[in-house]
């Protein structure tokens, strides 16, 4: 085998490191359509389907992406290490802390419906008003998270749309007064199968940014 140069089979690329320069985060009912292609076929990000409305600010913490992975292993005598290894669950989760008092914050902290009978009304337009049903209901959404970035090259948008088409309120943190902070509404949301979609989380990666990635193309041959 032919000696190998590290810097060549390392392939450190230093435009391939990803942060988060603007993010959004969107909810709705599952009666809104699913986010099957948010990108079109030059990639350009487009507007989300009817019924999905954003949460606006969050704290600097962003949106935290976790889940729970476990395993059952088989142990046998003849080995130190387990012989088999099956997955048992593997869950998805998002987590953020809203800032702004809107209808998607409110809806999402309290499980209220984002549209039709019992949605909170247009903002100034009437008094909001909700109360604690004496059994909760178990109240699916769905969320699209999306992040941009820059292309370090280029300058073009660079951004990832994440989906989960069948969303439920898994936890939810302490809502405070204070004169000293905004009153947040911080809540987790795990991700659930879909029938649909098939999946219970799709991520897509595109935009001009992205595709200036592409290798050049290659001249034609000369005949």
């Amino acid at each position: 085998m032919p000696a190998a140069d590290f810097t060549e089979i390392a392939e450190l690329r230093q435009g391939l490191i990803r942060k988060a320069l603007r993010y959004a985060i969107f909810a709705a009912d599952t009666t809104a359509d699913l986010v099957t292609e948010p990108f079109d076929t030059a990639g350009i990000l487009q507007t989300l389907p009817d019924g999905y409305l954003p949460v606006g600010f969050t704290t600097t913490d962003g949106v935290t992406f976790s889940g729970d992975l476990s395993t059952s292993d088989v142990e046998s005598g003849q080995s130190a290490s387990p012989t088999r290894s099956d997955v048992e669950t593997d869950t998805a989760t998002a987590q953020w802390v809203p800032q702004e008092t809107n209808a998607a914050a409110v809806a999402l902290y309290e499980n209220l419906p984002l549209s039709g009978a019992g949605a909170l009304p247009v903002l100034g337009t009437a008094t909001w008003t909700w109360s604690r049903p004496k059994t909760p209901p178990t109240r699916y959404r769905r969320l699209v998270f999306i992040a941009e970035d820059l292309n370090k090259e280029t300058g073009n948008p660079f951004y990832i749309v994440r989906h989960f088409p069948s969303a439920l309120r898994s936890g939810r943190e302490d809502e405070q007064w204070t004169r000293t902070a905004e009153i947040s509404r911080g809540v987790t949301y795990q991700a659930y199968l879909d029938d649909a979609a098939g999946t219970d989380s799709t991520t897509w990666i595109d935009g001009k940014g992205w595709r200036d990635f592409a290798a050049p193309a290659a001249p034609p041959e000369t005949p």
